[in-house]
């Protein structure tokens, strides 16, 4: 699968990642999958908040027993922002087609917590901010074994 953004998507992603800086940041791509299933072109970048709070992490431990209890290493995206941002691609013919996150201080690569809590149908874009600097950004995909796997991002 390749994702193709724009280079203004990715530079509202890395603005958004280094504002949030020293917590993750998150938010949605809005766009379409190809009718073949080989690519999917964001045409939306959904800000979010991230919800992350106490409540949630209590909520979560019976799927992720030793789950960090800050928003420096977790995200949380409000239902009611999923919602909204589901409501908007509808209206616009559009679908919700990943997840941006950052990892401040930490590697582009997906952690168990984010394996254990992904969905299968989106695609996950991981941007590494380190000291306040966005070192690298990666997408990654589920595959068949749960298991998360690189795809393509092409920007332009």
């Amino acid at each position: 699968m390749v994702v193709q953004f724009l280079n203004s998507q990715v530079q509202q992603i890395i603005i958004h990642a280094v504002r949030t800086y020293p917590q993750e940041c998150c938010g949605l791509l809005l766009g379409h999958l190809s009718p073949d299933r080989s690519c999917k072109q964001v045409i939306k970048i959904w800000e979010t908040v991230n919800a992350w709070n106490p409540e949630v992490g209590a909520d979560l431990t019976t799927i992720i027993p030793q789950l960090g209890q800050g928003k420096r290493d977790r995200f949380w995206i409000d239902p009611q922002d999923l919602l909204a941002a589901q409501r908007d691609a509808r209206d616009h013919q559009m679908n919700i087609v990943g997840i941006y996150h950052s990892h401040p201080d930490h590697p582009a690569v997906p952690s168990e917590s984010d394996r254990l809590l992904a969905w299968s149908e989106y695609s996950y874009l991981i941007l590494s901010v380190r000291s306040g600097i966005v070192s690298d950004y990666r997408c990654w995909a589920l595959d068949h074994h749960q298991q998360f796997q690189p795809e393509e991002m092409r920007a332009q």
